[in-house]
């Protein structure tokens, strides 16, 4: 055979290779430099060298710029970068393990049933009010109980799910329909609880609901982080059994993949970093779904490179939605969980368009 025609598929390969590394080279270089606008934007604007020189000087320097680097913004940043990364490669897993692009946290009704549990907590048990002193209309006096019954409703979703799949053997494309009616149940079991609050409850449910960075602190970041690097080393070594399963399930059982307790536990984990990220930053939509189809776009569905780029698409379009709601209608801050629907859903509707004219 020629040896021209043998070595083709290697060029088209390390083509293929090639411009997949300089796509995530491109992602991290987009990444920093949002995250050193991001840090210079606010009330007290510094300049990139100055938020430079804030980061390298610690968090004890004298200087004001490093108070307000290291107090507010750079919590507000990792919570932004983590929580981002959390919903990405949570979309790009459910996705891929359902074998439907339409799933996401939001569309499988962990993010609603984390409202719920949150909701339930300001209600039933006491855990939100009304301030009206304070600069903040609204505070939480609970944010334990808060984030510990919104982890449970989450998690308590994915767990009805991942039950059904295991008692009644549902196709993934039943799956997503058991996830669409489980958050619908939610949203109504949210309304009903919020129907029968006080006017401080349901405003202290509505301002949880909204989606916001601002809530994070060390604290948050910290568990955030504890919860994704695990996580996303288990689903990174499982990436060559997901892409068997892109090719179908009986070819990826003739590979040796252990097709149902694969889809279970990667459902499970993804949940699991749905859950933890809503629990407390509240309801973030759009960046699950929308992440994993922006890397497709630009790399493919391998997964060796769709995981970790869908993390970082992840954290870049929820640090950007932050920003741009902090500047959009300044000094006024926009709930970032409404910028991320306000921009995701126009972005999604036209990635769909130019899938289909492809």
């Amino acid at each position: 055979m020629d040896a021209a025609v043998l070595s083709a598929p290697r060029a088209v390969f390390q083509r293929q290779t090639g411009r997949r590394l300089l796509t995530g080279v491109a992602l991290l270089i987009l990444l920093a430099g949002l995250m050193i606008y991001a840090l210079g934007q606010g009330s007290y604007a510094l300049t990139p060298e100055a938020v430079l020189a804030a980061l390298f000087g610690g968090p004890g320097a004298a200087d004001p710029a490093a108070h307000v680097i290291w107090s507010i913004r750079l919590p507000r940043l990792l919570a932004a970068l983590l929580a981002g990364m959390s919903l990405g490669l949570a979309g790009a897993v459910m996705q891929s393990v359902l074998r439907n692009p339409l799933a996401s946290p939001m569309t499988l009704g962990v993010s609603q049933g984390a409202a719920l549990g949150a909701t339930c907590a300001i209600v039933l048990l006491g855990a939100g009010e009304l301030n009206r002193l304070g600069p903040s209309a609204v505070v939480i006096q609970e944010p334990s109980l808060v984030v510990g019954a919104a982890l449970i409703g989450g998690l308590g979703t994915a767990g009805a799910i991942l039950l059904l799949a295991l008692l009644r053997g549902l196709r993934p494309e039943a799956l997503v329909l058991a996830g669409i009616a489980l958050g619908a149940f939610s949203s109504a079991g949210t309304m009903l609880v919020q129907y029968f609050a006080t006017e401080t409850q349901a405003a202290a449910t509505l301002f949880w609901t909204f989606g916001d960075l601002g809530k994070a602190g060390w604290r948050e970041v910290a568990w955030l982080a504890a919860m994704l690097v695990p996580l996303f080393l288990l689903l990174k070594r499982a990436a060559w059994s997901l892409n068997a399963l892109a090719w179908g399930e009986d070819s990826a059982r003739a590979l040796g993949v252990a097709v149902g307790p694969l889809r279970l536990w990667a459902l499970a984990a993804g949940a699991v970093l749905a859950a933890v990220a809503t629990a407390f930053l509240g309801v973030i939509g759009f960046v699950g779904l929308i992440a994993p189809h922006l890397v497709r776009l630009l790399i493919g569905a391998d997964h060796r490179y769709l995981l970790p780029y869908a993390a970082l698409a992840g954290a870049i379009v929820l640090l950007g939605a932050d920003t741009l709601g902090r500047l959009i209608i300044a000094p006024v801050v926009l709930p970032v969980g409404a910028v991320t629907a306000m921009l995701g859903a126009p972005l999604l509707l036209a990635l769909l368009l130019r899938r289909r004219s492809h």
